[in-house]
């Protein structure tokens, strides 16, 4: 790949976007580079947690401008429906937590791929910028549908429509970042908290990674019966069992994702 590197640490697939002269932005090849790494990590049994972080001084600095501008180029519907939605949507529909380390500057496209990830880490010198109203562009990538959940109706309008600058601390008071940590010990905090989210019983988090995913459309009864239904599987598993077994053995579980 040219754009993305693939480490296999374990069981945690690291993906880190690596045009670091550009900031990372998106170009088509990267894009598809992505698509590519996260289509196959839901099918690979011996990957239970997906890290994402990127290469150099930022993130993601989102859309390479000039590619979006070149008459030859994909063009921003391409940009949109080829790109950045696919990417949105394998994120969501993994049946593995993917951990987002924010490592600079996550801008645009970036900070909506962050938002749209189970749990996200920051350096304390990162930051989130819904740049998109800065030319006149809406925000896509779903932050129009993951940031007002995250921080609230009002707060996630101001930060769209003014494309204020939210630092690390800020995103992690209102509550869109889990954690941050000095930018020296992120890479490690990172790795470890995937590691150790990878050792969980990550098929009972796979369920609950779609249950949540469904409760953003679900009524309450809709949702109740969801949640019988995904026990009800989570009761037959292999994890649930060695989880029982390892209680009343009070030894520490070894789950396999099954």
């Amino acid at each position: 790949m040219e754009f993305i590197l693939s480490e296999k640490i374990n069981s945690v697939l690291k993906l880190t976007l690596n045009r670091p002269d550009k900031f990372n932005s998106f170009n088509r090849i990267m894009a598809l580079e992505l698509i590519s790494e996260l289509t196959k990590a839901a099918d690979d049994t011996t990957v239970r947690a997906i890290l994402l972080t990127g290469n150099g001084k930022a993130f993601c600095a989102g859309q390479d401008l000039a590619e979006a501008l070149d008459p030859n180029g994909p063009g921003i519907k391409k940009i949109v429906e080829e790109h950045y939605n696919p990417i949105i949507l394998k994120i969501r529909e993994l049946a593995k937590p993917v951990i987002c380390a924010v490592n600079g500057v996550a801008a645009g496209a970036g900070a909506n791929i962050a938002f749209a990830c189970d749990i996200v880490l920051a350096a304390k010198s990162s930051s989130f910028i819904q740049a998109f109203s800065k030319i006149g562009l809406i925000p896509d990538s779903g932050g129009t549908f993951f940031l007002p959940r995250l921080v609230g109706f009002n707060m996630a309008s101001a930060l769209m429509f003014t494309g204020d600058k939210l630092s690390a601390e800020d995103a992690h008071r209102y509550g869109a970042v889990y954690k941050v940590f000095e930018d020296a010990e992120l890479q490690t905090e990172a790795l470890k908290s995937s590691e150790t989210l990878a050792n969980l019983p990550t098929k009972a988090i796979g369920l609950t990674k779609k249950l949540l995913n469904e409760s953003y459309s679900n009524n309450l009864q809709q949702q109740l019966n969801a949640e019988g239904s995904a026990q009800v599987v989570s009761a037959n598993s292999y994890d649930y069992k060695e989880g029982v077994k390892a209680f009343l053995e009070k030894r520490k579980p070894e789950f396999k994702g099954e």
